[in-house]
C-alpha cells in the first residue's frame, strides 16, 4: 500500500548508525556497499539528520553522486532545539542540509524530535511556516515529525497543526506497553488522527538483538531461523498505516538480513503475533523498578532529581544488559531534561510518601548511582 501518493517499500535505512572506521571516520566504501544492495532489492527510503554527525555528508557519498535522484526518497530533520537562539540559526540547518547532501530536494522533512520544552522552538521560530513554504518551492514533498513524548502532548501537537502530513514514531513490540515508552498510545493517536507514520528503533537502538535468555528462547522455539531483528522489524512493518520501518544498520551483514527477510515481506500471522505476545509477557516478568512515570516523586523532590528517567534507564540495563545503551538514555532522561543524578539524592524520603507505587526510591537511587557512576 503506498502513503501519501508514495510507493515505497517497508524498510527503510537509518543512517544514525553507520559503520565506522578505526578513526572514527565514516566506513563509506562499506556504506556504498550497502546502499547498492538495499537499492538492489527495491528499497529506497533513506533517513538522516542535520544531527547525525557525518551522515548527510556520508550519503552523499553513498547515494546521491551514484544514483539517479528519482531512484530513491531520502528523508531529514530540522532540529531546531539545538544551538538555535534565532530563527535564522533554524533557517540555516535546512540549507546546510541541502548543501551536505546535495540532494537538490528532500522528500520527507520532519522538524526533529517534537515534545516537552523542544516543541516551543518550533513554534517560536515559525518553522512550521518556514517548511510548508519550501513546500511550496518544491525544495520539499512532504512535511511531519518525529517524537519522543506521551500519547497525550502528540494529541495536542496533531490537533494544533493538522498539516502536518506524517509523523515519525518510537515503536517497538517490547515497548507497546512500557509507561515510559507508550509505543501503543502513541500510535493509536496518529492513527486517530489519520496520520501515516514512520517507524523509528523497532529494534530499540539495538537491544532487542540481544534479549535474556528466557525471551530468546521464545522466538527460537517459534522459528529458530529467524534473527531477533526480523521478529522485531516485522512486528513493526505489520502495524496498519505504516509508511515503512527504519532500521539502523551499521554493516553490511545487518543490510543483508534485513533485505533478506523484508524483500517480500509478509505481515506477521496469529500465530506469530502470539508469539510476540508471548515474547512481552516473558519480558516483563523480569524484575525491574515498578515505576510508572507518574512523576508525582519530581513535584516533591527538593534535589530536582531525574527519578523516573533514572528508573527507566536503570530498568533499560536490567532487561538487556546493555551498559552503553542505558548510559545514553540516563543521560537524556535526566541530564539533557535538567534534571539532577540519583548521586545527588539527600535521602530526605519526601518522594517515597507520595509514590503511588510504594517503590523505596532512596534505595533505589543509590543502586542507580552504583550502576552508572553518578
Amino acid at each position: 500500500m503506498s502513503y501519501l501518493g508514495e510507493d515505497i517499500k517497508k524498510l527503510g535505512f537509518g543512517l544514525m548508525r553507520l559503520p565506522r572506521l578505526e578513526d572514527e571516520t565514516i566506513d563509506i566504501e562499506q556504506v556504498k556497499k550497502m546502499v547498492d544492495l538495499f537499492l538492489s532489492k527495491g528499497f529506497t527510503y533513506f533517513d538522516t539528520a542535520w544531527a547525525y554527525p557525518g551522515s548527510e555528508e556520508a550519503i552523499r557519498q553513498a547515494l546521491i553522486e551514484r544514483y539517479p535522484r528519482d531512484k530513491f526518497t531520502l528523508a531529514t530533520k530540522n532540529a531546531a532545539w539545538i544551538e538555535c537562539k534565532t530563527r535564522e540559526d533554524a533557517i540555516a540547518q535546512f540549507e546546510t542540509s541541502l548543501k551536505r547532501t546535495g540532494a537538490g530536494y528532500f522528500d520527507f522533512y520532519l522538524l526533529h524530535n517534537l515534545g516537552e520544552m523542544r516543541t516551543e522552538f518550533f513554534e517560536r521560530f515559525k518553522m512550521w511556516d518556514f517548511v510548508f513554504e519550501k513546500k511550496r518551492e518544491g525544495l520539499i514533498k512532504h512535511v511531519g515529525f518525529s517524537f519522543h513524548s506521551t500519547p497525550e502532548e502528540l494529541d495536542e501537537l496533531l490537533t494544533k497543526h493538522p498539516e502536518a502530513e506524517f509523523v515519525q514514531l518510537q515503536i517497538n513490540w517490547a515497548d507497546w506497553e512500557n509507561p515510559a515508552i507508550q509505543s501503543r498510545g502513541c500510535y493509536e493517536v496518529a492513527r486517530k488522527h489519520g496520520k501515516p507514520i514512520v517507524i523509528m528503533e523497532p529494534i530499540k537502538g539495538g537491544t532487542l538483538i540481544n534479549l535474556p535468555d528466557n525471551v530468546a528462547e521464545v522466538f527460537k522455539k517459534a522459528n529458530p531461523e529467524a534473527s531477533a531483528a526480523s521478529w522485531s522489524v516485522r512486528f513493526a512493518a505489520s502495524l496498519e498505516g505504516v509508511i515503512t520501518v527504519l532500521s539502523g544498520m551499521s554493516n553490511l551483514e545487518q543490510m543483508q538480513d534485513n533485505v533478506d527477510y523484508m524483500e517480500n515481506f509478509k505481515p506477521l500471522d496469529e500465530n506469530e503475533r502470539a508469539t510476540v505476545e508471548e515474547a512481552r509477557k516473558v519480558l516483563a516478568s523480569v524484575p525491574v523498578i515498578p515505576c510508572t512515570t507518574c512523576n508525582y516523586c519530581a513535584k516533591v523532590c527538593p534535589m530536582n532529581i531525574g527519578i523516573s528517567g533514572s528508573f527507566t534507564a536503570h530498568n533499560v540495563f536490567t532487561l538487556y544488559q546493555n551498559k552503553k545503551f542505558a548510559a545514553n538514555q540516563y543521560r537524556w532522561l535526566v541530564e539533557f531534561h535538567g534534571k539532577n543524578y540519583a548521586s545527588q539524592c539527600i535521602k530526605c524520603g519526601a518522594c517515597e510518601g507520595v509514590c503511588p507505587q510504594h517503590i523505596k526510591i532512596r534505595s533505589e537511587l543509590v543502586k542507580v548511582a552504583n550502576t552508572f557512576g553518578k
